[in-house]
């Protein structure tokens, strides 16, 4: 009986310190991709902002992240935050349309600017998954040059919609809350574009086909 109780005890020992060593690989790995996000969020605009929202995937991330992997989640993030953003602004229009506001106008200009960065976003995430994971592809350059260009585009919604709100005597409380979406998602999808380029660069760099010698 003693036997028995000492090896039900060992069991459970080596139980526990599996996983705890399991445990603490993960805190590990996370710490690692912790770090390499704000290593990597310091060459951003908006550093402090590119952590906060790339953060919430280092929990979930039990590997090391490359810069394709971080670019496209950086993605993501824009895109959820264009959606969000067109729905506020959405609401805004119907409320307005109804009662026949001035400000209609403006604030359904923006909308459409909003949706045509969803758009842009929507497409740059369907086309990172032509590209490899290691990034070596023929049609590289192609498929990098779109993403540049629909996340720029992007970007341009985003200050024509500030610009047109700014400029128009649009009430206080509507005009700041969308201002403030509008400038968060154009700082998040900066912060993307600024990702994707330094993945591109990296990808250049290291992929540079050197002359044959003689």
């Amino acid at each position: 009986m003693a036997k028995i109780f000492v090896l039900s005890s060992f069991l459970v020992s080596l139980l526990i310190l599996t996983q705890v060593g399991a445990e603490d690989t993960v805190v590990r790995r996370c710490s690692k991709a912790r770090a390499f996000i704000k290593l990597q969020c310091q060459t951003t605009l908006y550093p402090d902002l590119c952590v906060r929202c790339l953060s919430y995937y280092v929990s979930n991330f039990t590997t090391a992240l490359s810069h394709q992997q971080l670019a496209q989640f950086a993605l993501k993030v824009s895109l959820a935050k264009a959606q969000s953003t067109r729905d506020y602004v959405s609401e805004v229009a119907k409320e307005l349309k109804l009662t026949e506001a001035k400000d209609y106008s403006t604030v359904k200009e923006c909308l459409d600017q909003i949706n045509d960065g969803v758009d842009q976003l929507t497409n740059c995430i369907k086309e990172t998954q032509n590209i490899k994971e290691d990034g070596e592809s023929s049609n590289f350059p192609w498929h990098a040059s779109n993403v540049q260009t629909w996340m720029s585009t992007a970007v341009t919604d985003a200050s024509m919609c500030i610009d047109g709100v700014s400029g128009r005597a649009i009430g206080g409380k509507r005009k700041a809350m969308i201002k403030a979406k509008v400038l968060n998602l154009q700082q998040v999808t900066s912060n993307a574009l600024a990702l994707f380029n330094r993945f591109v660069a990296r990808h250049k760099f290291f992929n540079v086909k050197k002359p044959k010698s003689l």
